[in-house]
């Protein structure tokens, strides 16, 4: 009997993704259907990506293992709502329009800036769509983003709420500030970085003594700002200058001299200068103190009128002044090279301020300790991943400041009295724009004025970001839903946002509902480039996915991928590892070919020792892989497979069962040869649903030329196989390392593997049960099984090492 593949194409084309991808759009493969209530439902608060320009190859690894959790729990049996839409609020936007079009957003017309914001948020976002397809992410891909008057109306409803409960204030207080955005920035939008810098050494004046004093700083530019020395308790030098005070160089300003813990001894010369706003630390003393402060720093980052003839200066210009002038009053006594960290805005990189401004505030270290018991209610994986979120909960110092002093973003739905200042907020359910229209009131509540303010700020972008799962569940626009899908079931995000996005979200939410947000969390690590460094435009490694996808196709970035790292761990990228995906996709397709040429049993035969070894150690991988799957992990599925696939079931099962799969010979009965047939199904089947989440392309293909014209990815993953002798599992490696050693050895004297082998062979006695496979497969005369190998056999045949011995012609 001849047997032909139904697979008749030789070598998969990366062109089939092109085909399938369309296919797939046409079928609504991926739609989510609201209506069904027979499955649960799963909920993936998908990241909304900032569309503020392409994405490179390790974000879209980051979005592919969102992709792979979503399609394993359809294939788990759920209901899965993974939405996609872009995240187009607030300052990283702003920032690239402000680039791309050399302007700064104050220098045009609101409403012109807005639509140029606009303009370049959907020619972004187009391209991220086309990434999205491309790399055939089974996400509902959304056009409402975070900008839409939907999504807005919701941010400023929670808002409202908030407020009227009173848990959102207006106080001038010292923020961080960068003058280069113009606006309040909160902790968790700094980055640290470290510079080099000059630290001036600087003599200051006792007032009581008239001895000279020397303190360091780098930042002379502060000297008006001055309102306090301070040093260590136990530092004995400067016992005696304890409640006199210090004459400030050249401003001639009298500050008091005091002892407090934060001035460390070790730097500079021990004294510390405390001015309104050096850093954090001067901001939380002068808090601590009840200090009135002085503020020379302008929004615009140039010296205001306190700073006296430096007015006007940027801060490095003031620096570089005050320093030359103290050095011409013989006030300066040395100059000294210094690294330090120094904190920057998260988008520009500029070196913030710290500025008193008016602000709106999110009350959060009132609820520091309730989130610390909420965040026991969700589920995390990596687990270690929790401490992370642990730490920043700690580390909160001040509430959140959530207003900002832009133009794209959600608008603060407040209107003031024109007369009185009274502010009124309007009811939710719809998107308001103060600036830009009526108040919705007749009239002043306070004092009867008709006249109204509209709010000119915005929210910061995370006040909109951190409602997500909210959104995506339909919160305030389908109660229904919203109470079969809140908590949201998956959030997936980078551990470099667990601080804004993941933080802000949990305490929005218990604000609001009470309740945790979500019941899972999977946190992934950060993607690097091939030298392990991360990947930024700055820095030029930025690895673009189209062509690599094009070149290897997408099956084989999956690949790498789910197979590069741990969950949690950073991931690099390695062209390498992503041909070792293609060769996998190429490696399954031949097997598939191979399988295609035999009937699939409709009755299961009477199985071989060697058929249900297989089936058995299939199961271990079915086990597995379910299990991991379930823990949003496709690491383990990724290495499992691809181990067990080629190394397993290519390159033993089917090297060993092809003669009898054939059965040319006859040297099998018609049962045995079905056996054949149905454990190579069995497991072909089993691997493509298996790596359907992983690689969605190739085991689409495959299935519908294979079994029926319905897509894989509407199967439910396999479940184990029944074997009566579950423990031949066991014997699947012995019996790699009995092939590989005859293998080796006819290779080694140049026999063909299909050539005859006269010799008598000796393998361990626990292969007895595959003898006849074994026989035919590697064309032996005999096969002794023992585990006693005669001495004579010992030292006069040739040991393949692993109890495997071939006698002495």
């Amino acid at each position: 009997m001849r047997y032909a593949p139904k697979i008749r194409e030789k070598r998969w084309s990366v062109e089939e993704e092109l085909r399938l991808i369309e296919l797939w759009e046409r079928e609504g493969l991926h739609e989510f259907d609201y209506s069904d209530r027979e499955k649960p439902v799963f909920v993936i608060d998908t990241p909304p990506p900032y569309a503020s320009g392409r994405w490179h190859i390790g974000a879209v690894a980051h979005y592919a293992h969102i992709d792979m959790v979503a399609r394993a729990y359809r294939m788990l049996g759920y209901n899965v709502l993974v939405p996609f839409y872009a995240d187009r609020n607030g300052l990283p936007v702003e920032v690239q329009v402000e680039k791309a079009y050399n302007i700064r957003a104050w220098e045009v017309p609101r409403e012109k800036f807005i639509e140029m914001c606009r303009e370049f948020l959907d020619r972004v976002e187009r391209e991220l769509v086309e990434i999205v397809k491309r790399f055939g992410f089974s996400f509902q891909i959304w056009e409402k983003g975070t900008d839409s008057p939907e999504y807005r109306m919701i941010t400023q409803a929670t808002f409202i709420e908030l407020y009227k409960r009173g848990l959102i204030y207006e106080a001038e207080r010292p923020n961080n500030y960068c003058p280069r955005c113009r606006t309040t920035l909160a902790d968790a939008e700094l980055e640290y970085v470290r510079e080099r810098t000059t630290m001036y050494y600087i003599k200051f004046k006792v007032k009581e003594t008239g001895r000279d004093v020397v303190i360091a700083t780098t930042r002379p530019e502060l000297l008006p700002a001055c309102l306090l020395v301070i040093y260590n308790p136990r530092d004995e030098r400067y016992k005696h200058l304890k409640g006199k005070h210090a004459i400030v160089p050249i401003f001639g300003h009298e500050v008091p001299i005091l002892e407090h813990p934060y001035a460390r001894m070790e730097f500079g010369t021990g004294l510390v200068m405390i001015c309104s706003f050096g850093d954090i630390s001067d901001v939380r003393i002068i808090r601590e103190l009840g200090l009135p402060y002085k503020v020379v720093i302008g929004e615009d980052g140039r010296m205001r009128e306190g700073a006296g003839p430096y007015a006007g200066l940027t801060v490095r210009e003031a620096r570089e002044r005050i320093a030359r002038d103290l050095e011409r009053e013989g006030l300066l006594v040395k100059k000294e090279e210094v690294e330090h960290e120094v904190p920057v805005c998260w988008r520009c990189k500029t070196p913030i301020e710290y500025i008193a401004m008016k602000e709106f505030y999110l009350k959060q270290l009132d609820f520091k300790e309730d989130l610390l018991r909420l965040i026991d209610k969700v589920t995390f994986y990596p687990p270690e991943s929790k401490q992370l979120l642990i730490d920043w909960i700690n580390s909160v110092s001040a509430d959140w400041p959530i207003s900002r002093r832009r133009f794209y973003g959600t608008e603060i739905p407040i209107w003031y009295c024109k007369r009185c200042g009274e502010p009124h907020l309007p009811e939710p359910g719809r998107y308001y724009r103060p600036w830009a229209e009526r108040a919705p009131f007749a009239k002043c509540r306070k004092c009867g004025c008709t006249e109204f303010v509209g709010e000119t700020r915005v929210f910061d972008t995370w006040m909109d970001s951190s409602i997500s799962p909210l959104y995506v569940s339909r919160y305030l626009t389908d109660d229904d839903f919203f109470k079969r899908a809140f908590p949201v079931s998956l959030r997936p995000q980078g551990k470099d946002i667990v601080r804004t996005w993941l933080y802000y979200t949990l305490l929005r939410v218990y604000q609001l509902t009470g309740k945790p947000a979500f019941r899972y969390v999977r946190i992934t690590g950060m993607g690097l480039d091939e030298r392990g460094e991360a990947m930024h435009k700055s820095k030029g490694n930025i690895i673009d996915p189209m062509p690599v996808v094009r070149k290897y196709g997408a099956d084989a970035v999956r690949f790498w991928a789910a197979a590069e790292a741990k969950l949690g761990s950073d991931y690099r990228y390695s062209e390498q590892h992503i041909q070792t995906g293609r060769s996998f996709v190429t490696k399954l397709w031949n097997i598939a070919r191979f399988v295609s040429q035999f009937p699939e049993p409709k009755e299961r035969p009477k199985l071989r020792p060697i058929d249900e070894a297989m089936l058995s150690a299939l199961n271990g991988v079915i086990g597995r892989a379910l299990r991991s799957y379930r823990e949003m992990d496709v690491f383990v599925p990724a290495n499992e497979l691809f181990r067990f696939t080629w190394h397993v079931f290519a390159d033993h099962y089917i090297e060993v069962a092809k003669l009898r799969a054939y059965n040319a010979e006859g040297e099998f009965s018609e049962e045995e040869q079905r056996a054949a047939w149905y454990t190579l199904h069995t497991v072909l089947k089993s691997v493509l649903k298996l790596l359907a989440p992983i690689m969605p392309f190739v085991t689409d293909a495959i299935w519908r030329r294979l079994y029926g014209g319905g897509s894989i990815h509407r199967e439910r993953f396999p479940s184990e196989v029944e074997v009566e002798r579950p423990e031949l599992a066991q014997l699947v490696e012995p019996l790699m390392r009995f092939n590989s050693k005859l293998w080796s050895y006819k290779k080694s004297r140049g026999i063909a593997l299909n050539q005859p082998l006269e010799a008598r062979v000796y393998a361990p006695a626990a292969l007895r049960p595959f003898e006849k496979d074994l026989l035919v497969a590697h064309r032996l005369r005999e096969i002794i099984f023992t585990d006693e190998v005669p001495d004579e056999v010992q030292r006069e045949g040739i040991d393949l090492g692993d109890g495997v011995y071939v006698e002495a012609a």
